[in-house]
């Protein structure tokens, strides 16, 4: 089994002011976003490397408010009432998923109004890279030592040090699980996919389907929020209770896409 390396959160220690990994790993996500952004403007048309920048400013806009937000009211709200200068810690972690993708969602609908495109338009430019931004964060999660998945014996385990039970044990990695799965297995499908003319709406639908159902999966090898545990079953988490929105809406705004498309054909024929 592998042993976790113990990485310091803190990338670079200058005494009044530390930068932290998490952080770092944010920046990467806009860089890394950012130039595959300007890549794909080149191959549409319409838009630019200045659009680019623009949209992926709202995007962090987005990402950070919403993110945040949804982490404090879907998972532990009483905790951040009672501490409300704790808001402002993100490089301890506590960020949403769903709720940057409420945030960024928001983001997407205003920078569609202000350039006067269609937001799926919009949309289906942006959701290619998301998972870029999605397997840098877990990485930021796998050095931060947050987010753990069960006890288990499979060789898939890796020992870590728990400072519940006072002993190294060993966990799935499931932090590195969502880097592959929602990061990197989900950006090479939505690249593939979109790399041909496709319905507006269904590239967005496509990533909205394939992120809720790795998340759903990789939510049975993870250890729910302790503040929450197991909402139903005992198994259900509230993760896979905001995937699954996602899962029907995506399928919902796939079926959509393809069926307008088809009209449209046939009108013209």
């Amino acid at each position: 089994m592998w042993q976790y390396p113990n990485i310091d959160p803190v990338a670079l220690d200058l005494g009044f002011f530390k930068i932290h990994w998490y952080g770092l790993m944010y920046l990467l996500a806009f860089l890394l976003g950012w130039g595959y952004g300007v890549w794909r403007a080149r191959r549409r048309e319409g838009w630019n490397s200045e659009k680019v920048g623009d949209l992926l400013f709202y995007i962090a806009m987005g990402v950070i408010l919403g993110g945040r937000i949804g982490y404090i009211l879907f998972y532990d709200l009483a905790y951040y009432i009672e501490h409300p200068l704790s808001v402002l810690q993100v490089w301890h972690g506590g960020m949403s998923f769903h709720g940057g993708l409420i945030g960024v969602s928001l983001a997407m609908w205003l920078y569609a109004r202000k350039i006067k495109l269609p937001l799926f338009e919009v949309a289906d430019f942006v959701a290619p890279l998301i998972p870029i931004g999605l397997f840098t964060g877990r990485i930021g999660n796998f050095i931060n030592g947050e987010l753990w998945g069960k006890v288990t014996d499979s060789p898939l385990g890796m020992a870590v040090y728990d400072t519940n039970l006072h002993q190294v044990v060993h966990k799935y990695p499931t932090q590195l699980l969502e880097a592959l799965l929602e990061g990197v297995v989900l950006f090479v499908l939505l690249a593939f996919y979109s790399n041909k003319p496709r319905p507006a709406g269904s590239v967005a639908g496509l990533f909205l389907i394939g992120y809720g159902v790795f998340r759903f999966i990789v939510e049975f090898y993870r250890v729910p929020d302790v503040q929450l545990g197991y909402l139903a079953w005992g198994w259900l988490t509230m993760g896979q209770v905001l995937s699954l929105p996602m899962i029907v809406v995506g399928a919902g705004l796939m079926i959509w896409s393809y069926r307008k498309a088809g009209k449209r054909v046939a009108s013209i024929n």
